[in-house]
C-alpha cells in the first residue's frame, strides 16, 4: 500500500516509473497537462518503489487533457468580490451547470404565457385603437368596430395556420429570420431580421406603457410617474429573465392566466347580462373623446384596420422558440400556437362585440377595457381585479421580446452579422447581452416619448408584418424547392399568408407614415447596413493570412523591454521573467523614461551597484511625457532588429483595496492599451499584487 504521507525523497529509476509516471534528473514530480503530478518514491523495504498520483482539487478529470471544474473553483478570492457575488445570486440565482439545459425547457401550460404574453395581451389596447380612429367620423361609426374585428380575426387565423406550417417544416426553429435567409438570401434575412428586432424593441416600450395605463386607470394620482413606472416594470422584466427562461415562465404564468380567466369571465357576463339580465347601463367617462366629423372613407377605415392589427404582434414568438420547448418539441410548439391563436381570438371577438353593444366611447384617462369592466361588474372587487390582471399582463407581455430577442441574437451572432457576445449565454443559461441591449432600447425609447402609449402605437406593427411577409415567402420558396408530400397545399396556406400580410404591411406603412411609422421604415435599412457591415468585418477577419509574428516557433526570436520607474521589486520580477525566457542577457533592455536628469543618474548608480547583466537604457522626455518616448523607442527597436519579436513586459501593482487604485496612476494599464495599435509587439504583464507584500501577523 502506498505511503499517504509526502516522500522524504525521490528516485528516478533506470527503467521508468510505474504507471507512466516520471520524475525529472533531480527527481522532481513530473507535471502533466491535465493537473495531474506523478512521483515515483521509495516504499519502505529496499527495492519498493510507487508512483504516488495526485490531481488537483479543484478540477474533475473526465478523458485525456479533458478537464471540468469542481464547484466552487474559480470563486472570487476577495471580500469585494465575494460580496458581488452573493449579491448577483440573490438577485439571479444560483448558476445552472450546461449539463442540466434540459430541465430548463418548458411545458405548454408555461411556454404559452412566456412566448404568448404579447399577443394576449393585446387585447387589452387593439378594440380601443379601432375605435380612436373610427371616433374621428362620429359616434355613430363605431359600429363598424366589431366587423373590423372579424377582419383581423380572419387574417390571425390565416396566420396561425401558416406558422404552424412554418414549425412543421423547421422542428428546430423556423423564425423570419431563418427562413428567409435560407430561402431568399441574405439581404431578406437581414430584412426579417431588422424590422423583428425593430418590433421586439417597441414591443417593451408598448407594453411597459400600456401596462402603466392600466395602473394609472386605476390610481390616477400617478399619471405624472408615467415614465418612471414604465422604466422600472422594464428593468423588473430583465432581471427576472436573467433568472432563466423556466424561471420566468414559472412566475409569468399566473398572471397570463388570471387576465385570460377574467376576460372570459367579463364575456361570458356581459354576455349574460345582455341575454337574461336588465341590458347595462354604461356611464362614459369624463375624459370621454368627443366624436368628431371626418367623412368615412376607405382611408380611415384602412387607419382603423392597421391600429386594430396590433392584436397580432407577437404571434411569430412560438415559431422562433421551438428549441425551448420540452420534447417532442415541434408538437408541442404547433399545440401551443393554435391554443394561442383559439384563446385571443375569442377575447378579442368578444371585447369588441361588447363594447360595440354598450356604446363604449374611447377615453383618453381610462381605457376601453377598465370602461367594459366598471360597466359589467360595477366598480367593486371584480373591476379592481381585471384592472390589476391587465396591467400585470400588459408589463408582462414585454416577456415574449425578452424570450425571442436573445435568441434571434444568439442567430444573428452565429452566423457572424452580430458580436460573439450575443452567442454567450450567463450563469443562468439566458442570453445576457440579448436582454441587456433590449431593455436599454427600450428604456431608452420610453424616456423620449416620456412613456406615452399614443406616441408609440404609431411606431407599432410596421416591423412584425414586415416580419410575416417575408417569413410566409420564404415557406413558399422552401415548398417549392423541397417539394414534400402535400407541397402544393402547404404552398397554398403559405401563400396566402404572404398575400394578406404584405397587404397589411403596405397598408399599415402608409397609414401610420405620416404618424410616425417613417421612423420605423428609415430604421430598418440603416440596421441592415449595420447588420452587413459587422458581417464584413468578421470575415474580412477570417479572410487575413499575413501573420504579424513568425508561425514557426524556430522562426521567433524575442527581444525583451522592460519599462522600470526604479529598481524595486516588482521591477527586479519583471527583469528575472524576462531574462529566463531570452535566449541571453543581450536581448533584454531596461528601458527608463524620466523628465528629471538627477533622478536618472541616481538610478544609474543603483543599477551599477547591483549588476544585473543587462542594459539599462535612459531616455529623457522632454515634454515629460512618459507613453510617447516609450513608444518611439520601441517603434526604433523594432525597425533596428527587424527579425526580432519585440515583447514588452510590464510590471504592474495591484492593489489590495478599490481605493487603492487611486493612489497610482495606472502607467501599465496605459501602456498596454497605447501598444495594442502596434502591430508585431507582444506585451506581457507581471503583476505584483500588494497585499502580498503585507506582513502576515505571526500566530500566537
Amino acid at each position: 500500500m502506498a505511503d499517504a504521507r509526502p516522500p522524504r525523497e525521490s528516485v528516478r529509476t533506470d527503467d521508468g516509473p510505474q504507471d507512466g509516471g516520471r520524475t525529472d534528473g533531480r527527481g522532481q514530480p513530473v507535471y502533466h497537462p491535465d493537473l495531474e503530478w506523478r512521483q515515483t518514491v521509495r516504499g519502505a523495504k529496499p527495492g519498493d518503489r510507487f508512483v504516488r498520483i495526485a490531481t488537483h482539487r479543484g478540477f474533475t478529470r473526465v478523458g485525456k487533457n479533458y478537464l471540468v471544474p469542481r464547484a466552487g473553483t474559480g470563486e472570487p478570492g476577495t471580500r469585494v468580490g465575494r460580496g458581488l457575488q452573493r449579491f448577483k445570486r440573490l438577485l439571479l440565482g444560483n448558476p445552472i451547470p450546461t449539463a442540466n439545459e434540459g430541465h430548463q425547457r418548458l411545458d405548454k401550460i408555461r411556454a404559452l404565457p412566456v412566448f404568448s404574453s404579447d399577443a394576449l395581451s393585446s387585447v387589452a389596447y387593439a378594440t380601443e385603437e379601432i375605435m380612436k380612429v373610427l371616433v374621428l367620423a362620429g359616434a355613430a361609426m363605431l359600429y363598424l368596430t366589431l366587423p373590423i374585428a372579424v377582419v383581423i380575426i380572419a387574417l390571425l387565423a390565416i396566420i396561425v395556420i401558416s406558422y404552424r406550417q412554418t414549425i412543421r417544416a423547421y422542428p428546430k426553429g423556423g423564425g423570419s429570420y431563418i427562413v428567409a435567409s435560407q430561402n431568399l438570401g441574405v439581404i431578406p434575412g437581414l430584412t426579417a431580421a431588422s424590422a423583428l428586432m425593430t418590433d421586439y424593441v417597441l414591443t417593451v416600450a408598448v407594453s411597459s406603457a400600456a401596462g402603466v395605463a392600466a395602473i394609472t386607470s386605476l390610481f390616477p394620482p400617478l399619471l405624472p410617474y408615467t415614465t418612471e413606472l414604465a422604466v422600472g416594470a422594464v428593468a423588473l422584466l430583465a432581471m427576472a429573465n436573467l433568472r432563466g427562461l423556466r424561471e420566468a415562465g414559472t412566475i409569468f404564468a399566473v398572471p397570463t392566466y388570471a387576465f385570460v380567466v377574467m376576460m372570459y369571465l367579463l364575456i361570458g357576463y356581459g354576455l349574460y347580462q345582455i341575454a337574461f339580465g336588465n341590458g347595462l347601463v354604461y356611464i362614459p367617462p369624463a375624459s370621454a373623446i368627443q366624436p368628431g366629423s371626418e367623412a368615412i372613407g376607405v382611408f380611415l377605415l384602412l387607419s382603423a384596420f392597421a391600429q386594430g392589427c396590433t392584436a397580432m404582434t407577437g404571434t411569430e414568438a412560438i415559431s422562433d422558440g421551438v428549441l425551448a420547448f420540452k420534447p417532442p418539441e415541434a408538437d408541442n410548439a404547433r399545440k401551443t400556437l393554435l391554443a394561442m391563436g383559439l384563446i385571443l381570438g375569442g377575447m378579442f371577438l368578444g371585447m369588441s362585440y361588447l363594447a360595440t353593444h354598450v356604446n363604449i366611447l374611447p377615453a383618453t384617462e381610462e381605457t376601453v377595457l377598465s370602461q367594459l369592466g366598471r360597466t359589467i361588474f360595477g366598480v367593486g372587487p371584480m373591476w379592481w381585479v381585471l384592472q390589476m390582471a391587465t396591467a400585470l399582463i400588459l408589463v408582462l407581455a414585454a416577456n415574449t421580446a425578452f424570450a425571442d430577442f436573445p435568441r434571434l441574437g444568439f442567430f444573428l451572432a452565429r452566423d457572424r452579422f452580430l458580436p460573439r457576445l450575443f452567442k454567450f449565454r450567463g450563469d443562468r443559461l439566458a442570453f445576457t447581452a440579448g436582454i441587456v441591449l433590449l431593455a436599454g432600447l427600450a428604456i431608452v425609447l420610453l424616456v423620449i416619448f416620456h412613456g406615452n402609449l399614443d406616441s408609440l402605437i404609431p411606431l407599432y406593427a410596421v416591423g412584425v408584418f414586415t416580419s410575416f411577409t417575408l417569413s410566409q415567402a420564404g415557406m413558399v420558396a422552401h415548398w417549392r424547392k423541397t417539394r414534400e408530400p402535400g407541397w402544393q397545399r402547404s404552398t397554398v396556406l403559405n401563400g396566402i399568408g404572404m398575400v394578406a400580410t404584405a397587404i397589411v404591411t403596405l397598408v399599415i406603412a402608409v397609414t401610420k407614415f405620416v404618424h410616425g411609422a417613417w421612423l420605423v421604415v428609415l430604421l430598418i435599412p440603416f440596421l441592415i447596413t449595420l447588420l452587413y457591415g459587422i458581417h464584413t468585418h468578421y470575415i474580412r477577419l477570417e479572410g487575413m493570412r499575413r501573420a504579424e509574428t513568425p508561425l514557426l516557433p524556430e522562426e521567433v526570436h524575442v527581444r525583451f523591454v522592460v519599462p522600470i520607474a526604479e529598481a524595486n521589486v516588482p521591477a527586479r520580477q519583471a527583469l528575472a521573467y524576462a531574462r529566463a525566457l531570452a535566449p541571453d542577457d543581450q536581448h533584454v533592455i531596461a528601458v527608463h523614461v524620466t523628465d528629471d536628469v538627477d533622478e536618472a543618474n541616481e538610478l544609474q548608480a543603483q543599477w551599477h551597484t547591483w549588476q544585473p547583466g543587462i542594459q539599462l537604457v535612459i531616455i529623457e522626455s522632454p515634454y515629460r511625457s512618459l507613453g510617447g518616448p516609450l513608444l518611439a523607442y520601441i517603434d526604433a527597436l523594432q525597425e533596428t532588429h527587424p527579425k526580432d519579436t519585440v515583447t514588452v513586459v510590464l510590471p504592474e501593482y495591484v492593489p489590495s483595496h478599490w481605493w487603492e487604485h487611486l493612489l497610482h496612476n495606472q502607467t501599465a494599464l496605459r501602456l498596454k492599451g497605447a501598444l495594442l495599435f502596434h502591430p508585431g509587439v507582444v506585451v506581457t504583464n507581471v503583476p505584483y499584487h500588494v497585499s502580498q507584500a503585507e506582513p502576515k501577523p505571526k500566530p500566537v
